[in-house]
């Protein structure tokens, strides 16, 4: 009798040790929050200077949600905003991953989630911010310029041929005219229309403020955002699921694999090194554009 106690001891021991060797989250009775962070302008915002997209993030929103042991997925955005295609098109592909896979997801603002970042925040069944955190801008924007004059000035005449009516909208070449821009602000209205109702949707009951407040293309720190019921709490990623969770909760950070291919190829490649340094020389005035074009679209948020 006291042999086989000896024994289930003896096997109790070793399972334990073995379990020692296997990751934290893949041990049984776990808790499992994968992490995927989704920062950035949202778009093409130049050829340059990609922004994020449906393309880029779906693999690893797929491996975040096909995370084994997981009770939820946390979403860390940082993001001003940028093509509300885009923007709609990851919103929904956290929702279906969330219906598929039955995972709450938590989203975690850093600095902003405004325009199209707040409609990917929006995937979250709650939302968490800092109190500096910026939300909201739900709204549409679009700008040009005008350089006729300037043309006109330095003895430039423009050339430009067209088939179809409006074709010539807006180019920037071109005096301005009031029926091109009505036929833009009706665009903008009707897209505008599409990210309230998404919101609304979203947030239901949650939302605190007025239309008129709400959906200005204003926005606001976090203890506001609160009130306002575009976020849920104030909270940071790690203090919250270690509350929801427990201690233990394994938080692993989901990011684009690399292959080993791509490695070798992209970084000991004969003569890569040179050949990209060309090319960004090369490039360097359209690169210049395009990094104080990213810049211009944080620094509405003052950042």
């Amino acid at each position: 009798m006291n042999e086989r106690k000896s024994d289930r001891a003896g096997w109790s021991g070793l399972v334990e040790r073995l379990m020692q060797l296997v990751p934290a989250r893949l041990r049984p009775g776990t808790a499992v929050v994968p992490v995927v962070r989704l920062s950035g302008v949202i778009g093409a915002v130049t050829p340059l200077r990609p922004g994020m997209s449906l393309s880029g993030v779906a693999r690893i929103l797929e491996r975040a949600f096909a995370t084994k042991n997981a009770k939820a997925v946390a979403l860390v955005i940082n993001s001003p905003g940028g093509s509300p295609v885009q923007s709609r098109q990851i919103y929904l592909r956290i929702r279906q991953l969330a219906a598929e896979k039955k995972l709450p997801v938590l989203v975690f603002v850093e600095d902003v989630a405004a325009s199209g970042g707040y409609m990917i925040a929006c995937a979250g069944d709650e939302i968490f911010c800092d109190p500096s955190s910026i939300l909201g801008s739900i709204g549409v924007v679009g700008g040009t310029f005008g350089f006729q004059e300037l043309i006109k000035r330095i003895g430039v005449e423009r050339r430009l041929y067209t088939a179809g009516e409006h074709k010539a909208m807006l180019d920037p070449f071109l005096p301005e005219n009031p029926d091109d821009v009505a036929r833009v602000k009706a665009l903008q209205r009707e897209i505008h229309a599409i990210f309230i109702a998404l919101v609304k949707q979203s947030r239901g009951t949650r939302l605190k403020g007025e239309d008129s407040v709400l959906f200005t293309g204003e926005y606001w720190a976090g203890e506001t955002s609160v009130s306002l019921g575009l976020a849920d709490a104030i909270g940071d990623l790690r203090s919250t699921l270690r509350d929801r969770y427990g201690e233990k909760v394994v938080t692993p950070v989901i990011a684009p694999s690399t292959g080993l291919l791509s490695s070798l190829f992209g970084r000991k490649a004969a003569g890569a090194g040179a050949l990209h340094q060309q090319s960004v020389i090369a490039g360097l005035p359209d690169e210049v554009i395009s990094a104080l074009e990213t810049r211009a679209i944080w620094a509405k948020f003052g950042f």
